[in-house]
């Protein structure tokens, strides 16, 4: 945290005629609630609070500049305190370290002004832990920070601050609202709603910088307490589902559904069908990203009913594309297919060259599926070379990472491990972390293939870490088995067993039967490492069982050769 007699992020030349036209035109905008804001500073004696709504940070640094310029405070000593870390939870013990270090200007009144408080007070959950710890220790407040204390928050801060800290807002001496200047909010629409990069593609910190903007611009359309007009309910139809698919980018499925269901109610109102689509498919991406594929199905089926009425062909292809996907994920490998060419041909008709670049490369997924790896190349190098023609690096890595699993099941190890590395290093580039575990996992498999085990191994940790992060505990399972076949490779049989262990009952967990079959499958070999025939069968044997039942002759005659290998 930081503490200055400036504020953080101002414009570095104060006193520039630009900088000066729009510190004047946000107090103009703001005219009476910046008379009455001076007036409480002035009046404001020892321990007094207050609260200034203000959404966008670039308003703050105008309205604080405001305040120093303003000869009225000429005798009041400013001090801007940042607390922007997530994870803080005592407030008022950070205020009265900080205290301890400011040196106060003689004959000057002390005013705190505390920002980014908002970040600890997050959008989501109830009672967050900052303001249970300012409920908790309100009285101490007048005693330890005995200045005027006046918080910079957005709209829905100050509503959650009200709602889950009552005791210390029933103290508020202040509240002051201020109206966005029509420049901050325009650059944060050409930031957010206008922008030419879809969210996905961003690194990580700008992907929240976007969110927060999205949530202040639905504060300006959708302030608290008010029912929007209708201009302004269409915006927030817009903003809602940018936040939807923010959240989606992120791997907070349910979250994103609180926006977009929002937004879905919305389009319904406005008969706005081109946005419902989208909103629809999103929701289906949601439960997707949950594994609850049925209800994914519907929501993409019902998009697609819609587009086919409007007679939407992009529209009709995005939502073939999507279904094509949750066939992929239930392992429907030939309804994927006759999905994505579907989709392909539509794309090809319409001339959208760069969008059947992620068709190419999920039917090159699905032909990799089938075992068809010279048809899953010419796929995927199809998709890299229009990803490269349009100069979409982002894209590329997804496409380079299949080409390197495509070369590890080839047993083409080093060719594996350079595509796996371009994608890595694109991935990094570009902040996708969660993205990275795949890769990381992958780059493992390579390694213990060319028995270098210890980087094997850290290439696995690593990916495992990321899934745990990210709460992808369905995706961890994967990373849990290849550690359990490295442990057997280095005959550490006890904690093969465990990571196995752990990897079937996420498996089971999610009832993903396909996947229990290849867990029963190493478990069954490690049994019979161990000579321990009977259990290595049944293992076997329930895993044939699986592999018939999901018609995969190759994994069933596998088992099959496995059983006819165990001794009587």
């Amino acid at each position: 945290m930081s503490s200055s007699n400036k504020p953080s992020k101002q414009p570095s030349n104060h006193n520039s005629s630009e900088n000066q036209a729009e510190i004047g035109k946000f107090i103009a905008t703001n005219q009476d609630e910046f008379a009455e804001l001076v007036t409480f500073i002035d009046f404001a004696e020892k321990f007094t609070l207050g609260f200034i709504e203000i959404n966008f940070p670039p308003d703050i640094n105008l309205l604080i500049a405001g305040l120093q310029q303003n000869s009225q405070c000429q005798e009041i000593q400013f001090v801007i305190l940042d607390f922007p870390e997530k994870n803080l939870r005592f407030l008022r013990d950070e205020l009265v370290r900080q205290l301890a270090e400011i040196t106060k200007e003689s004959n000057k009144k002390l005013v705190l002004l505390i920002r980014n408080l908002e970040k600890s007070i997050g959008v989501f959950g109830d009672y967050p832990p900052i303001l249970q710890d300012l409920n908790f220790v309100r009285d101490s407040y007048r005693q330890t920070v005995p200045h005027p204390l006046l918080f910079i928050l957005p709209d829905y801060a100050i509503s959650r601050l009200a709602k889950f800290a009552p005791d210390f807002w029933a103290w508020k001496s202040g509240l002051f609202r201020f109206k966005t200047t029509e420049l901050t909010r325009d650059r944060a629409i050409a930031s957010t709603l206008d922008a030419d990069t879809n969210i996905a593609r961003l690194p990580t910190p700008e992907q929240q910088e976007r969110i927060d903007l999205l949530h202040s611009l639905l504060m300006e359309y959708k302030p608290t307490g008010e029912i929007p007009n209708q201009e302004n309910l269409r915006n927030c139809g817009n903003i809602l589902n940018e936040l939807g698919t923010a959240y989606l980018s992120q791997h907070k499925p349910s979250q994103a559904r609180e926006y977009l269901k929002e937004a879905w109610k919305i389009t319904q109102e406005f008969s706005d069908y081109s946005l419902e689509i989208r909103v629809i498919n999103q929701l289906g991406g949601s439960y997707s990203q949950q594994r609850q594929f049925a209800t994914a199905r519907s929501y993409h089926q019902q998009a697609l009913n819609i587009a086919k009425k409007q007679e939407s062909n992009h529209a009709v292809a995005n939502c073939l594309f999507n279904l094509g996907n949750v066939s992929l994920d239930t392992r429907q490998f030939q309804q994927a297919r006759d999905y994505y060419q579907q989709a392909l041909e539509i794309k090809i008709e319409l001339g959208a060259r760069f969008e059947s670049a992620r068709t190419y490369h999920q039917l090159g997924r699905v032909a990799q599926q089938l075992r068809e790896y010279e048809q899953a190349r010419d796929y995927y190098q199809q998709a890299l070379e229009i990803k490269i023609e349009f100069g979409a690096r982002y894209d590329s890595a997804s496409t380079y990472h299949g080409l390197g699993i495509l070369a590890r099941k080839l047993r083409e190890y080093e060719q594996a491990r350079v595509y796996s590395q371009q994608a890595l290093e694109i991935k990094i580039e570009f902040g996708a972390r969660f993205e990275s575990a795949g890769t990381y996992h992958n780059l493992g498999i390579v390694a213990q293939q060319l028995r270098e085990y210890e980087q094997a191994r850290v290439y696995y940790q690593q990916a495992l870490e990321i899934k745990i992060e990210f709460g992808a505990r369905f995706e961890s399972a994967s990373t849990y088995g290849q550690l359990g076949l490295l442990a057997q490779d280095l005959r550490e049989y006890p904690q093969a067993r465990d990571y196995y262990q752990q990897a079937l009952e996420i498996y089971i967990e999610y009832g993903d039967r396909y996947s229990q079959a290849l867990t029963l499958y190493c478990l069954g070999t490690l049994a019979k490492a161990e000579e321990n025939y009977a259990e290595a069968r049944a293992n076997l044997q329930t895993a044939l069982e699986i592999y018939v039942e999901y018609q995969d002759e190759y994994m069933a005659t596998m088992m099959q050769e496995c059983l006819e290998d165990l001794p009587e």
